[in-house]
């Protein structure tokens, strides 16, 4: 390797890009980033991950979400709450998130390159400066693709940032409308509407798959989408969209989208979600001896390499699940590999995240997976309501579910929503690694009071409900 400048150049600093540059850094590699931001972080912390969480703590905070079930519907932290008050909170965030990463890439001796990369062959790549002061030819052993994805747009829909707007554009609002039309029920559009809807804006929820987020457990969906009823949000499943457009008339500016079934929704602003498309177009794939997918999309096997086996691609870029947290170990996993260290990943347990209000989270298998692969399993479940501490939090909604084997009690899934689910589910998720039952969770004991306790509850659902299986 040593006529190469690196022995390994990552392009894109996101969160699967860091990780994998800071584990090659550890391996002793020679390591760059290229970014071509002016900040180091990629969508997820400048305009995905980081902001949008914020947003919902700052609107949890504000609105008085979970106090509502002491003081009533009408009560508020703050009675006009304005964009102005949600962003600030993300801005600090976002700056200190920056700060910690362009640490953690001096402390390991990572260089960060500020240019636009594209491929010349496998090992050659082309660094255009982002200050313009010219081109840069660099050599790499290893290439590491985390350029992560941007907002998919339809062309024929005029996107104004204002009006019509998408998911990156949210941090630049000038202000909260009082109606909101969501054209996509993805994470990122469920997310968002129910964000919205807890502010008290009227949000129509557009989405042409007949149920939300199809790949959650059934039962978690359904009760999402009651939430998002019970909050005033209506749910157009099922609809194509036909057409999004603008228009002017004496109430002032509006968005007016017309659907395939005839119906028409006219609002203030619309958010377009309809997923998202890898940034791959500048990278020049075709001279590395690589191509995407329609969607921008990368195919690798189970190490993270690409057809050219020195490339690998990890991150959003790759797609699904598309989580800032499986992108993480996405390139600890790939760097590990391509310089031959040793290193295991549990793909099957990765737990989901979904910051809707209320959360969801999960890990393992679903009851539609379960069923559709002929496996015997029985479930337990815990309401909040049930427990202590979601009294005294204010969440009397929530449900913790657990699935398991019929007939060797094997933890099979966790699924749950309510506050704190996103935590929780790493409970469940160490049993599940571990091989454990539902045994465990009757024979351990949880401080109280605690939501951790909704486990002990929902093992004991789950025996009782076995017993009367067993009893048939």
């Amino acid at each position: 390797m040593l006529n190469f400048d690196y022995d390994l150049l990552v392009i894109g600093s996101g969160p699967a890009g860091l990780r994998a540059a800071i584990q090659a850094a550890k391996l002793n590699k020679r390591v760059a980033v290229v970014e071509r931001k002016a900040v180091v972080g990629g969508v997820s912390v400048n305009l995905g991950t980081i902001p949008s969480k914020t947003f919902r703590e700052a609107v949890l905070d504000l609105s008085g979400y979970n106090d509502k079930t002491f003081y009533g519907q009408s009560f508020s932290v703050k009675k006009q709450i304005t964009i102005a008050d949600l962003l600030m909170r993300c801005d600090q965030v976002i700056r200190h998130e920056i700060d910690v990463m362009r640490d953690q890439l001096q402390r390991n001796g990572v260089e960060v390159i500020a240019a636009t990369a594209s491929l010349c062959d496998a090992h050659t790549v082309n660094l255009e400066a982002v200050d313009g002061k010219g081109l840069r030819l660099v050599r790499t052993a290893k290439i590491m693709i985390a350029t992560g994805t941007e907002t998919t747009k339809d062309p024929h829909i005029p996107f104004d940032g204002k009006l019509i707007f998408t998911s990156d554009d949210v941090l630049w609002l000038d202000r909260l409308p009082r109606t909101l039309a969501v054209v996509g029920a993805g994470v990122i559009g469920a997310e968002y509407a129910s964000m919205f809807a807890c502010l008290g804006v009227r949000v129509t929820l557009v989405d042409k798959r007949s149920r939300l987020l199809p790949f959650v457990d059934e039962e978690i969906s359904d009760s999402l989408a009651y939430h998002l009823r019970e909050n005033r949000v209506t749910l157009r499943l099922g609809e194509d969209v036909a057409a999004v457009e603008p228009f002017e008339d004496e109430n002032g500016a509006r968005v007016r989208i017309k659907l395939a079934s005839g119906k028409q929704i006219v609002t203030e602003k619309a958010l377009y979600s309809i997923g998202r498309t890898g940034n791959t177009s500048t990278l020049n794939l075709e001279a590395a001896g690589l191509s995407a997918d329609s969607r921008g999309r990368l195919k690798v096997n189970s190490h993270y390499q690409t057809e050219v086996p020195n490339i690998y691609a990890v991150g959003d870029v790759i797609g699904f699940p598309s989580l800032a947290s499986t992108s993480m170990e996405q390139g600890r996993i790939a760097a590990c590999h391509a310089f031959g260290a040793k290193a295991q990943s549990f793909p099957d347990l990765f737990p989901y995240g979904i910051y809707a209000i209320p959360e969801i989270s999960m890990c393992g298998k679903t009851e539609e997976e379960l069923t559709h692969d002929g496996v015997p399993y029985e479930i337990g479940k815990a309401r909040y309501k049930e427990i202590a501490r979601g009294q005294i939090i204010g969440d009397i909604t929530g449900l913790l579910k657990l699935i398991f084997h019929a007939e060797t009690r094997q933890l099979l899934g966790i699924h749950i929503i309510g506050e704190g689910a996103s935590e929780l589910v790493h409970i469940g998720q160490a049993v599940m690694f571990f091989g454990g039952t539902i045994d465990y969770f009757i024979n351990t004991v949880f401080n109280y009071p605690t939501l951790a306790e909704c486990y002990k509850v929902a093992a004991f659902d789950g025996i009782n409900r076995l017993a009367l299986y067993q009893q048939t």
